[in-house]
């Protein structure tokens, strides 16, 4: 794509005293990667100075403390409530402006959702007592999340007197005095997102009878006395943006549309310079923890922020899964100024400077997984699964560089053999990559159909290969003695897993698939779906007039799949981890009336929590059996028998049973290859199963290992 497809969106902009090189903004991201003492030091420095190397016009930080710890939401959240905390903040406008990017500090109070409140016995400040939450949400937690989540305790609640509100007015402008004294260019006031003075602005939360409770002017009350504080210590060297809910979805009684419109025109006559607009949810219920701030739907946010606009004259920031060629287009047609980007540069900090320099499809996708986000619900830092080097930039500035040009041999080409060996032939080694089957991508081929958004890695890892120096020999079984004759000195080994029947009763009958069968069926390799799918497509390709093609389509498979593929109307999948519900989902999809049946408490060891809640709660909406906890499971002709949790026998129709149960790694080719003396270096699901992330992130170890010229050893 050619940077004229861009050019709205790589145009300068403006926001009060601020001059943008571009219109892409870093979404303010609760990241956990300050200090233990809310510093901001090494670790978040280099994370968003990457950002900024990688050409984004204004990164707003995550949530900064204005009272810090008070209203703290994460453990390794950042501070700004005391002058101890100029010096970290001035260093991450130093590396903004280093980059020639601007810096935003996020002023931030936590309110209701201040976990880390209750944790350290403190209580959450608000509006008026919160009624108790209710809902799915932790139902989707496993039980050692669970624990983590919950180690909180029970929190107790502070009812902000008028005093309590003036302190926190004059918290809000002595940080606002500190990020100017610390060179920031601007600051975003955070008034979304269930914090405090969120909770102040919706309906549901302030029940309050004062001056700052009732109408939509009274509950905006607090975030206008904020404003007015924060302007004045702004002074004219500092923009102030306000981040604003335009409604709080699947919340009774909560904000509207109607009530953004008439706050964002209040903030706009006090002073604000430019309107984040964001959104936020019911917490109680899973599912739209995907739904709102982080939206799964494509676009999600954009109709609330033109009708901001709409109402407003200053500029509007917007966010929520925006490919940057339709936020180019809305940019165009007026319908907001900036676009906030937040996992999308997690994924690849260099995407802007990639679209200007015409180079969009060297950018690394986001697959939606929610790596990033889960981390932070279950107290982690946060990570990305295909961006193996995103947190740890600080640490990346030391990794070590090759001392001499090797050979390496690379055995799989899934997501790990291709990371391996893109990056080392980065490093400048001579890589040669070996595919026993006759395309590449593994088990992401797979995991392309069942969720669409792992296609775009899977495209972009084998491009990255394709116009690399790596040599591919597909078709090719990597024996130790091809090994020994091409004299590797290192070996990466990617095999993938050893996926075994486990031993349920009935296995062995012929309408039972393990999950390599389902694997190569979907995929047209066994020999009576490749036999169904080769008619299919000639038909089809004849009909279109193109008779070549098609075969290799991934979309076009995946809408072909419910003609060609030889499954019965009932499916039972025995196996509730990641497997076995992205097949649920893609089989019910396909007009298959599915059940889920483990013996695990709880589904869903592999999908991470903002992706398990989304989709146990729509396997649950679309009539999707789930049956954890389960004993006995036994196969029988047309059916699956177990005794469910409560010790109740059970009985669902199944004309095929697909076992997606008993991987685990597979050590037996490297123990080969080390046996003939070659140095080895194990990564992805053969070490055991640990996914795409771990595909990539063992990858990056091979490669340090390797440059290091250090012992192979599993990843």
């Amino acid at each position: 794509m050619s940077t004229s497809q861009y050019s709205h969106l790589l145009s300068p902009g403006r926001i009060g005293p601020m001059e943008l090189r571009n219109r892409i903004v870093v979404m303010a991201m609760g990241v956990n990667l300050g200090e233990d003492d809310g510093v901001s030091g090494d670790r978040i420095v280099a994370f968003h100075e990457a950002q900024a190397r990688g050409g984004a016009a204004l990164i707003i930080s995550g949530a900064c403390g204005v009272m810090y710890p008070i209203g703290q939401v994460q453990p390794w959240q950042i501070g700004i409530s005391d002058d101890r905390f100029i010096p970290g903040i001035a260093r991450l406008a130093e590396g903004a402006h280093r980059h020639g990017a601007k810096f935003a500090v996020q002023l931030h109070q936590g309110g209701l959702v201040a976990g880390d409140d209750t944790r350290a016995g403190r209580p959450q400040w608000c509006p008026s007592v919160p009624e108790p939450m209710k809902g799915d949400f932790v139902d989707g937690f496993l039980l050692p999340e669970l624990q983590s989540f919950a180690s909180a305790g029970v929190p107790s609640y502070k009812v902000l007197t008028r005093e309590d509100i003036q302190t926190v007015i004059e918290h809000y402008a002595a940080a606002a005095r500190r990020a100017r004294q610390a060179g920031a260019d601007a600051v975003e006031i955070h008034g979304g997102h269930g914090y405090l003075l969120s909770s102040f602005l919706s309906p549901k939360t302030n029940k309050r009878t004062d001056e700052y409770g009732g109408s939509v002017e009274n509950r905006s009350r607090f975030l206008l006395e904020v404003l007015r504080a924060v302007r004045a210590e702004a002074g004219g060297e500092l923009a102030v943006i306000v981040k604003l809910d335009s409604r709080e979805v699947g919340k009774e009684g909560g904000i509207t549309i109607e009530h953004a419109k008439v706050t964002a025109r209040l903030v706009e006559e006090v002073g604000a310079d430019a309107i984040t607009v964001s959104a936020y949810h019911n917490t109680g219920m899973g599912k739209l923890h995907s739904a709102s701030n982080i939206p799964h739907e494509p676009n999600t946010n954009l109709p609330a922020a033109a009708a901001i606009k709409s109402v407003v004259s200053i500029p509007i920031i917007t966010s929520g899964r925006v490919e940057p060629e339709h936020g180019d287009a809305e940019i165009r047609a007026g319908r907001f100024d900036f676009l906030g980007m937040g996992r999308k540069l997690l994924a690849d900090p260099e995407l802007p400077r990639k679209l200007a320099e015409g180079r969009a499809a060297e950018v690394r996708p986001c697959i939606y997984c929610y790596t990033c986000v889960s981390a932070i619900y279950t107290l982690e830092r946060t990570r990305c699964a295909v961006n193996s080097e995103l947190a740890v930039e600080y640490l990346r500035v030391n990794a070590p560089k090759p001392a001499r040009r090797k050979r390496v041999a690379v055995v799989g080409g899934g997501p790990g053999g291709m990371e391996a060996a893109r990056l080392l032939a980065r490093d400048g080694h001579e890589v040669v990559l070996f595919e026993r089957g006759d395309r590449l991508g593994g088990t992401l081929r797979f995991a392309s159909i069942a969720y669409p958004a792992n296609e775009r890695l899977l495209d972009w890892l084998i491009a990255q290969v394709e116009a690399s120096p790596v040599e591919v020999r597909l078709n090719t079984a990597a024996t130790p003695e091809v090994l020994k004759q091409w004299q590797p000195d290192d070996v990466v080994v990617a095999t993938g897993a050893l996926r075994s029947m486990p031993p349920i009763p009935g296995a062995d009958m012929s309408h039972v698939y393990s999950g390599d069968d389902m694997r190569r069926l979907v995929l047209g390799e066994s020999s009576e779906a490749l036999e169904r799918k080769t008619s299919l497509l000639t038909r089809l390709a004849t009909k279109a007039g193109a008779a070549t093609g098609l075969t290799g389509n991934l979309e076009f498979i995946r809408k072909a799949t419910h003609a060609w593929m030889p499954l019965g109307k009932q499916v039972a999948i025995i196996g509730g981890e990641l497997v076995g519900l992205e097949l649920a989902e893609f089989l019910n999809e396909r007009g298959r009336t599915v059940h889920v049946i483990d013996d695990a408490p709880r589904f869903g060891a592999g999908l991470m929590l903002v992706r398990r809640l989304r989709i146990l709660a729509e396997l649950r909406e679309h009539g999707v059996g789930l049956h954890a906890g389960a004993k006995e499971i036994r196969i029988e002709a047309g059916r699956v028998l177990f005794t469910d949790h409560n010790g109740a026998a059970q009985s669902v129709g199944a004309e095929h049973v697909i076992v997606a149960k008993g991987a685990s790694g597979d050590s037996r080719q490297a123990d080969a290859f080390r046996a003939a003396g070659l140095r080895v270096h194990r990564i992805g699901d053969c070490t055991g199963v640990s996914y795409i992330e771990g595909a990539i992130r063992g990858a990056l170890g091979a490669v340090d290992a390797i440059n290091a010229d250090q012992p192979g050893a599993a990843a």
